[in-house]
């Protein structure tokens, strides 16, 4: 196995999918946050678009950990990867919502 910075490649890979992971996670907040802001940006709008975030983040969380518990143990870098994905893919949703809100 190589090395990277005299790091063994493998977990250079694990580190990388966790700060991708972060990446997706924060692109999911941030279409919560432009949608509340694009429906009028008040302070219930970002409360309530914050707090769904993280019910999603939640309920998606759960599901993904059972499902990681039984695929992939030990792998929590993968289970991170995908609710990531989920959150910024969700993000992306509710933001693209707002176009057919009038």
């Amino acid at each position: 196995m190589g090395t990277v910075n005299g790091m063994p490649r493998a977990h250079a890979t694990h580190r990388d999918l966790r700060w991708l992971s972060v990446l997706l996670l924060v692109a999911g907040l941030l279409g919560h946050l432009l949608a509340a802001r694009a429906i009028g940006g008040s302070r219930i709008a970002y409360s309530h678009h914050i707090l769904g975030f993280f019910l999603i983040a939640v309920v998606t969380g759960v599901i993904i950990a059972g499902l990681g518990w039984r695929f992939w143990k030990g792998r929590y870098d993968v289970m991170l990867l995908v609710i990531g994905a989920v959150q910024a893919l969700a993000g992306l949703a509710v933001y693209m919502e707002r176009f057919r809100v009038s």
